[in-house]
């Protein structure tokens, strides 16, 4: 079995490496097929998560796959498919714990672990049967995001959001997000991509998520702060089929961020975590606002 730290380190080369290039692997292209841009799924249609979700996106990226459709090889040889010869296949981890025997009577005896395996996309797969083969897409000449669904999606969570002067942030004093107007953001999708990176921040909050995560990583929680509210704004725009683009001081995020994860290589890994639960909390709130519309 791959051990923890060469599972952590080789996802971490991973991310730093296309950070290094000035690539942010959580921004997606989402010019061409909407397949593209979704979650990644597993070959039951269960969907990703956390960090895998980032792996997989690496790869979609660098090698150009339009599915989002992945399985591991002895997955594909029982649906009577084969990997083609010569394909290179994409890490991802699964979590799990496991108790020594001179542990047994301890109180805390599970130890975590993280196991790596390898997955191929559909389309590096002969033979697979047709549900793995997505009809054509006749694909806009204008993208349109869906913003009614970003609109009410926010508007379910009871943030308090006001769009006024030119700065975007969540304010814990008020408890509230402030937004730049409108009309000063370049693009609809710079807009929503901004909200729900300062709605992820707001998930947060003592009295929601309780994310302080200055025991962590000190003086190095603001980075990883910003970090965990661009992956959650990254899920979210994907679950809701809108593009992710938050124009941020790229620079200067790349460089606190690339710092962190070579100072720490599990550090992507937290992240992704907290994005995750963050995203996770997020979706719990659509839940609970239909059930009090309904009483």
């Amino acid at each position: 079995m791959q051990s923890i730290k060469d599972t952590y380190q080789r996802i971490t080369d991973t991310i730093v490496e296309q950070l290094e290039a000035g690539t942010k692997p959580w921004i997606r292209p989402w010019r061409g097929s909407v397949r593209h841009s979704r979650i990644p799924r597993r070959a039951t249609g269960k969907a990703y998560r956390g960090i895998n979700v980032l792996m997989l996106w690496v790869s979609g990226q660098m090698f150009g796959y339009e599915e989002n459709t992945w399985m591991t090889y002895r997955q594909a040889q029982d649906l009577g498919g084969q990997v083609r010869k010569g394909e290179k296949g994409t890490l991802v981890v699964k979590y799990g714990t496991f108790t020594p025997k001179e542990r047994e009577d301890d109180e805390d005896r599970s130890i975590p672990y993280l196991k790596g395996y390898t997955v191929f996309n559909v389309e590096q797969i002969e033979n697979l049967p047709d549900r793995f083969a997505s009809p054509a897409e006749e694909l806009p000449s204008v993208p349109v995001p869906h913003l009614e669904t970003v609109e009410v999606f926010v508007r379910n969570t009871n943030a308090k959001v006001s769009y006024s002067g030119t700065k975007a942030c969540y304010r814990p004093s008020s408890d509230d997000i402030l937004m730049p107007g409108r009309d000063r953001f370049d693009s609809q999708v710079h807009l929503y991509s901004t909200l729900l990176h300062e709605l992820s921040h707001w998930s947060g909050a003592k009295h929601r998520l309780d994310r302080d995560l200055s025991g962590r990583f000190g003086t190095e929680c603001y980075a990883v702060e910003e970090l965990v509210a661009e992956l959650a704004a990254s899920f979210l725009c994907a679950d809701l089929g809108v593009a992710h683009d938050p124009r941020d001081n790229t620079a200067a995020y790349l460089a606190s961020w690339l710092a962190v994860l070579k100072n720490d290589k599990r550090a992507i890994i937290t992240a992704a975590a907290k994005a995750q639960a963050a995203a996770d909390y997020l979706h719990q709130l659509q839940s609970s606002s239909r059930v009090n519309e309904a009483a």
